[in-house]
């Protein structure tokens, strides 16, 4: 079978072969949702339909380390997304295209090599139309140098100006203008699979192509990911949103694909799935960063990538942060907030009490671990008692407040105390408090 052969012969000569109507439409998706994932090598790419892409790297090499290193992650690259591919390096993009089409996976640095490459092509390479071809094999042209060792004049009048024009562009002789493709404002792209799946982990593989254009998008635009969404196409119509939230702004294709990882476990399908669509909802500005002079340990996983990655897995509700609330009663003054990418992290103030008998070191200190509810304690002489006698460390920091909710239902009401950083025989740090009714154990410390 050959390209150019009619469908009965093609039928003739391989009975089973499946046949099926070119869509054009899902061709151009495809090569536009390819060229968002090349973002992430170059900020300059040029679509040369139906299926060609070009790559300008000549700026990107100490970035990557030389171009063997930026040649093996594209092709890796494409390999995971299960695309097929012929390639060459050259300068001048027509003739990378040229060498790419023939198959030839050579990278060419120096003008001289790929003319000398160019023209060992067969004439049938450009796919110049069918009349150009004809004529050239009537003149017994085989090869590309062939062509190019004519007198240009004549060979004009014969074939026209293009094929000569597309010679010269080639090889480098004249200028070569790319139309470069724009990274669209929205990121938006859907892909149909091949199969009706039925489970949930089985997305992952489909969803790696969208996560990889995604992550090309951010590099090329120069922007970070908050929130985005994965609309789940069922086999009878239904919708099913999956939103991934992220602790951080990320464009991290590896940090995108553990999360999903994580929400697809813990998803159960109402019915098959025929598609998928994903779409960046939330995008903020790249900040420009500074890189360090010298070498640094590589970081790890880093606490927000983790936060997430809970929260996929535990629910949103299950993982939350405190946060400082206004008011000066301690069981008001902190309340439960969603760990969302809009929130940075606080941190109460804990006690750390380097010298044990600084008073005035403890004097405002809070401990992080507050009780449910604060524990009567047993008193002897006037000294509270837990797991032994307290010793009193502080002054005592007196508290009256929350009048205003008194005898409502669920409230604190009105708070009379006078608290104490204590510490017992065994060498524990307590915050005890006195009221009206007596000792309290309300918190310890760290």
């Amino acid at each position: 079978m050959r390209v150019g052969q009619k469908l009965s012969t093609a039928l003739g000569l391989q009975p089973g072969l499946a046949v099926f109507e070119r869509e054009t439409t899902r061709e151009n998706a495809a090569l536009e949702s390819l060229a968002c994932w090349a973002g992430r090598f170059s900020p300059t790419v040029s679509l040369a339909s139906p299926a060609g892409l070009l790559l300008e790297i000549g700026g990107c090499l100490r970035l990557f380390g030389g171009v063997e290193a930026i040649v093996d992650a594209v092709l890796a690259g494409c390999a995971e997304q299960s695309y097929s591919t012929r390639w060459s390096v050259a300068p001048s993009p027509l003739g990378a295209r040229w060498l790419a089409q023939a198959g030839a996976s050579q990278t060419h640095q120096e003008v001289v090599t790929m003319q000398a490459a160019l023209a060992a092509l067969p004439c049938a390479v450009p796919a110049w139309p069918a009349e150009v071809e004809n004529r050239l094999a009537s003149f017994g042209l085989k090869h590309l140098g062939d062509l190019l060792a004519l007198p240009s004049a004549s060979m004009r009048q014969r074939i026209g100006n293009g094929p000569l024009d597309d010679l010269l562009r080639a090889w480098g002789e004249l200028p070569d203008l790319q139309l470069p493709f724009i990274f669209p404002e929205k990121f938006s792209i859907e892909i149909e699979l091949p199969a009706r799946v039925e489970h949930a982990e089985a997305l992952a593989f489909a969803g790696q192509r969208l996560f990889a254009a995604l992550a090309g998008w951010l590099h090329g635009r120069q922007l970070l990911v908050r929130a985005c969404t994965l609309q789940l196409k069922h086999d009878d119509g239904s919708l099913s949103p999956l939103v991934l939230r992220f602790a951080e702004p990320a464009a991290d294709e590896g940090r995108f694909l553990r999360l999903l990882r994580e929400h697809l476990s813990r998803l159960q399908l109402t019915a098959p799935v025929e598609a998928l669509r994903l779409q960046a909802d939330e995008v903020v500005n790249k900040p420009g960063v500074s890189e360090h002079l010298f070498d640094q340990a590589p970081a790890g996983e880093g606490v927000l990538a983790c936060l997430e990655r809970l929260r996929a897995r535990l629910g949103e509700v299950a993982v939350q942060v405190l946060g400082q609330k206004a008011d000066y009663r301690p069981e008001c003054a902190t309340l439960g907030l969603d760990a969302s990418l809009d929130f940075s992290l606080p941190g109460p103030s804990t006690a750390a009490l380097s010298k044990p008998g600084d008073q005035e070191a403890c004097k405002a200190s809070r401990p992080l671990w507050l009780l449910p509810e604060p524990q009567a304690l047993s008193e002897r002489v006037g000294n509270p008692q837990w797991h032994g006698p307290l010793k009193l460390l502080s002054r005592a920091e007196r508290l009256e407040s929350g009048w205003w909710d008194e005898g409502e239902r669920a409230s604190a009401g009105d708070v009379r105390r006078d608290y104490f950083v204590a510490r017992n025989p065994l060498g524990q740090w307590a915050w005890v408090f006195r009221d009206a009714e007596g000792w309290y154990l309300h918190g310890l410390f760290g």
